[in-house]
């Protein structure tokens, strides 16, 4: 189990260096100049030349990147061109209301998706299944970004003309002033990131259950005159447990680009607008500080997934 992980830490470091290369090197091939962007469209060629000369950009692109490579090990990832800040700093401040979305988010669809999946495997035919299944055909067919601006609708817009207000329009509060100003400010994000990926858990969960529920073990434990329950939630979903897992580390690399529309819609001020910000002005060493972030995301969710291998797996745990 230690080598599995260690040879997962090992293997993400090496994906991580290669895509800095690829990050570093597609800035060279793409249109656009940083400075032009900072110096403006009547800046002349001496300004432009003492602007490269300024930030390194005149170097050969090998002396930039072992120069950001030598920076990256010393915890620096370099400034904004723009706002002159550290890198670290700027994503620092933004990681909090991504985290916040994109954690809760999870937690939320799986207590909705699995539940469901579980109620719908349990009696397959019936309405139960098919309410869920219907569930299931809803959320499929709902972009985040239309889910988004239904919810401020029907959960904000509306009841403000009644005169009330059940949740803020957007923006993030942060723990500090209370967990419940920061749940309320994240319920209608959560739930958008959260209802189309509950559907995907709830049929998942239902196809994988109904599978297990075939097996010949849990025709024994049934004739044993075990309890349903006990049957399909002590063995069965134990068993389905690893479908899902799977699933959600595959899931955990698309987490950012959906976290960046809901980000869009809810005027969160996480790292998904930081990145935009910084795509739209050639802020170069804001986007590869971005880009790397969820590269190491990535590699420390697949880490996690392979260690809950090991708990719901022996066989991979004594390996």
């Amino acid at each position: 189990m230690i080598r599995l992980v260690v040879t997962r830490l090992v293997f993400g470091a090496v994906v991580l260096i290669a895509l800095s290369i690829f990050v570093f090197g597609l800035f060279f091939i793409a249109p656009g100049d940083p400075a032009r962007a900072l110096g403006g469209d009547e800046a002349s060629a001496q300004l432009l030349a003492q602007i490269r000369h300024s930030l390194g950009l005149d170097d050969p692109i090998y002396v930039q990147y072992l120069r950001f490579i030598d920076n990256a090990l010393h915890g620096n990832l370099g400034f904004s061109y723009h706002s002159q800040e550290s890198v670290l700093t700027l994503i620092g401040e933004r990681i909090p209301a991504t985290a916040s979305l994109v954690l809760g988010g999870v937690v939320v669809w799986l207590l909705i998706g699995i539940p469901v999946g579980v109620a719908s495997a349990r009696s397959p035919g019936s309405a139960r299944d098919r309410l869920g299944q219907g569930f299931t055909l809803v959320g499929l067919s709902f972009p985040s970004f239309v889910l988004g601006m239904l919810m401020l609708f029907v959960l904000y817009f509306l009841p403000r003309q009644a005169n009330f207000t059940l949740f803020p329009a957007g923006g993030y509060a942060p723990l500090s002033e209370g967990i419940g100003q920061w749940a309320r400010h994240l319920v209608l994000p959560w739930f958008t990131l959260a209802l189309v990926n509950a559907a995907i858990y709830a049929r998942l969960t239902r196809g994988q259950l109904l599978d297990v529920l075939g097996e010949d073990y849990i025709r024994t434990a049934r004739a044993k005159g075990i309890s349903e329950r006990r049957v399909v939630y002590k063995h069965g979903l134990r068993s389905t447990l690893t479908a899902i897992i799977t699933q959600l580390g595959s899931d955990v690399a698309m987490l950012l680009g959906g976290a960046i529309i809901t980000e869009q819609v809810f005027n969160l001020q996480g790292v998904g607008a930081l990145a935009i910000t910084a795509v739209t002005a050639q802020d170069r060493p804001v986007i590869i500080g971005v880009v790397l972030l969820g590269g190491t995301f990535v590699v420390v969710a697949n880490v996690i997934v392979d260690i809950l291998y090991g708990l719901l797996d022996p066989r991979i745990r004594l390996a």
